[in-house]
C-alpha cells in the first residue's frame, strides 16, 4: 500500500483550475487533504483498494486520481463543468495513464430523478460545494444524490461549523455520520474579491454509511 506522504507527492502534480468558476465554487482541494481523506479510507476502513469509486463533483479530478494510485479498480468522476473535465482528463492521463478512471458530464440533480444514472458503486468519495455562492444546500443536494449509489461508504468534507445541520440531515436521508477527523482547509486566494492571499477553514471529514434499518 501506497504510504500517505508518497501518495501526497503524487498528488502535488495535479493541475490547478486556470480559471476558477465561482458560482461553482471552485476551489482546489489541497493535496494533503485530499491524500488523508483516501488514505484513511483505505487504511483504516479497507475502502479503496480494488473498490469501484465514484467522484462527485470531480473538479480537477484529485480524489479520483488518487483513488486510482491507491489501487481502486474502476473510478468515474462526475461533473456539470466541460472546463473542469478537460482538467479532469489531464490530470489522469499524466498520474493514472490506464483506462481505470473515467468521467462523465452531468448535474449531479439528475442522478436523484434519472434512474438510469443510479449504478451502485462500492465507495463515494466527494468534496461538495459548501453553498456559499447563491447556492445554500448544494452540499446536502450532493449527499441525497450519493445515498442513491453507494453500498458501503460516502466519504465527504463539510465544514465545522454545519456539523450538527448535516449529521441530522444524513440521519433523515437514512444515513449515520461518523467524523474521522477535523482538518483545516488552506484556502489560497483564488478570485479577484478574495482580501487575503489565504485563510484557514475548517472542515469535518465524515464517513457516511447505511444506518442499520436501512441496511438490505
Amino acid at each position: 500500500m501506497m504510504k500517505l506522504r508518497q501518495l501526497e507527492i503524487e498528488l502535488e502534480e495535479v493541475l490547478k483550475f486556470k480559471n476558477p468558476k465561482v458560482y461553482l465554487e471552485q476551489y482546489m482541494t489541497p493535496p494533503h487533504l485530499a491524500a488523508c481523506l483516501l488514505h484513511m479510507a483505505d487504511s483504516k476502513f479497507h475502502d479503496i483498494y480494488g473498490k469501484t469509486v465514484l467522484d462527485i463533483g470531480c473538479g480537477s479530478g484529485i480524489l479520483s486520481c488518487g483513488a486510482s494510485l491507491l489501487g481502486a479498480d474502476y473510478t468515474l468522476g462526475v461533473d456539470i463543468d466541460e472546463d473542469a473535465l478537460t482538467l479532469f482528463r489531464e490530470n489522469c492521463s499524466m498520474l493514472v495513464p490506464s483506462n481505470s478512471v473515467e468521467c462523465l458530464q452531468c448535474d449531479i440533480r439528475q442522478y436523484m430523478t434519472n434512474k438510469s444514472f443510479r449504478t451502485s458503486f462500492d465507495v463515494i468519495v466527494m468534496n461538495p460545494p459548501y453553498g456559499t455562492k447563491n447556492n445554500k444546500g448544494i452540499d446536502m443536494e450532493f449527499l441525497e444524490a450519493a445515498t442513491n449509489m453507494f453500498k458501503t461508504a460516502i466519504y465527504s468534507l463539510h465544514k465545522t461549523s454545519t456539523r450538527k445541520y448535516v449529521c441530522k440531515r444524513a440521519k433523515s436521508m437514512g444515513l449515520d455520520a461518523s467524523v474521522q477527523a477535523e482538518l483545516r482547509y488552506n484556502l489560497d486566494a483564488t478570485f479577484t474579491f478574495h482580501k487575503v492571499k489565504s485563510k484557514d477553514i475548517e472542515v469535518d471529514f465524515i464517513r457516511f454509511t447505511p444506518t442499520k434499518q436501512t441496511v438490505k
